[in-house]
């Protein structure tokens, strides 16, 4: 039976349209895309993230642990902030991407992701019966539910749904002071909530995870607060638009246990100079001697149907690589996407053909993000 989150009645309420994703029962939209998207690109939108799985991870011996499971340095982190990073095999092949947390000296917060969440929890405590330091590991998953407010009109009104001083170790006046990739504790109606300056769209906006009795009320106060300033209830189908526009990768499509970040195009997020840690070997050498294959983002220039995952991606008259991710853009009008292809079409102008439905049609390698504001 799929599971849903404490936001199902309120995703019925508004008419959402509620499919299967990762085991979940979730809304894919409530309008259309196009108007979600386009909401979250000129104004704010809500998301429920709240299949979102988190993991906390303290003790004395946590930041070695991580540095020794997390391609990024986890010593980077000052209290009250948080990175973008991945979970390596030793092979290189990526696990899950995540968000991890330093929350307080000895004490971080992983955000990981829905479909993963018991193959990451398995893999973290295997990890951690080989650790020698002081560790506590936690699912925390079932703890939490969790909403994301993204669009440029979002700091106009979340103090008014969220007001006051932080109440966590990191300290500020509101969550509009609140800095890219930092978070914090706030109060909400006598609820504790964690608030992050992150997202999943390109847009500024915040990720705010409570009880679910708090984000319950905390989903009605945003959309009552919101409605002035053009917010609107936004599904999955525009999460995957946004994503796609900005070249975020998402698991299963950029990213899996057989691709590196290396070849996903996110080795800025691999610490090569931090010291040992799973699948470090194998990246090393191909950031020294090259990869095989690459992620490229490209848009269409013939007219045709959207591009969708697994479509073929076709140059110079063979057939050279597979499309991961694709999608008709709402914000420029035209069919875009991510594929793998070898390093020798990877050039931005490279042209390339997207083969749709038996027929093939003219696109072009682009730099990434394909959507810049």
């Amino acid at each position: 039976m799929l599971k849903r989150t404490s936001l199902y009645a309120a995703h019925q309420k508004l008419g959402g349209k509620l499919i299967e994703f990762g085991g979940w029962e979730m809304p894919v939209q409530y309008t259309s895309i196009t108007d979600e998207h386009l909401a979250v690109r000129h104004a704010a939108g809500i998301f429920d993230i709240s299949h979102m799985g988190e993991v906390t991870v303290s003790g004395a011996g946590a930041e070695a642990f991580l540095n020794s499971v997390l391609t990024n340095d986890i010593r980077k982190l000052a209290t009250g902030t948080g990175q973008y990073t991945l979970m390596c095999n030793e092979r290189g092949g990526v696990i899950d991407d995540l968000y991890a947390y330093r929350l307080s000296v000895g004490v971080y917060f992983l955000i990981i992701n829905a479909s993963r969440i018991e193959a990451d929890v398995a893999w973290l405590q295997a990890q951690a019966a080989k650790f020698s330091g002081e560790l506590k590991l936690t699912d925390a998953s079932h703890h939490y539910g969790a909403v994301a407010l993204q669009g440029p009109r979002v700091k106009e009104f979340v103090n008014l749904v969220i007001p006051g001083a932080s109440s966590s170790v990191f300290k500020v006046n509101a969550v509009t002071d609140l800095k890219k990739n930092q978070i914090a504790g706030f109060n909400f109606e006598n609820h504790s909530v964690l608030v992050s300056r992150t997202g999943y769209t390109g847009e500024d906006g915040f990720e705010i995870l409570g009880s679910e009795e708090s984000i319950q009320h905390l989903w009605d106060k945003v959309i009552l607060a919101g409605q002035p300033f053009g917010l609107k209830p936004a599904g999955l189908g525009a999460r995957d638009t946004l994503r796609t526009e900005v070249c975020y990768p998402l698991y299963g499509h950029e990213l899996d246990e057989n691709t590196t970040p290396i070849e996903a195009g996110v080795g800025y997020f691999v610490a090569l100079d931090k010291g040992e840690f799973n699948g470090r070997a194998v990246l090393a050498e191909q950031k020294a001697s090259g990869v095989k294959k690459k992620c490229v983002a490209f848009k269409m220039t013939d007219k045709s149907a959207p591009p969708r995952p697994h479509y073929p991606i076709w140059a110079n008259g063979a057939l050279v690589g597979e499309v991961v991710s694709g999608t008709q853009s709402p914000s420029l009008n035209v069919g875009i996407g991510m594929g793998y292809v070898p390093p020798e079409f990877a050039k931005p102008d490279t042209k390339i053909e997207i083969e749709i439905r038996g027929k093939r049609f003219a696109a072009v390698v682009v730099p990434k993000p394909i959507y810049k504001r």
